[in-house]
């Protein structure tokens, strides 16, 4: 593809997955640690499908989002470095 190194696309995609990966990594511990809430309290019935899909929803929320704070985290520390230089 053009003058673009298949070494950069070999990178790049590298990036891609371990991002996927790590995204995943927090949705499953955002869903783990949601099971200690108790929904019981401001939920009708906790085993109805809606109820399931609204902890599926705050795990994924949730989960993005601390995969996105950690991520940034780490590309923001990696960039000060350059202060240095």
């Amino acid at each position: 593809m053009g003058n673009v190194p298949d070494s950069l696309y070999q990178s790049v995609g590298m990036s891609g997955l371990i991002q996927i990966i790590f995204t995943l990594v927090c949705i499953t511990a955002s869903w783990w640690a949601l099971q200690s809430v108790r929904f019981d309290l401001w939920l009708k019935s906790v085993r109805s499908p809606q109820a399931i899909m609204l902890q599926v929803i705050l795990s994924v929320v949730l989960g993005y989002q601390l995969a996105r704070f950690l991520y940034d985290y780490a590309n923001w520390s990696s960039m000060l470095k350059l202060i240095f230089e």
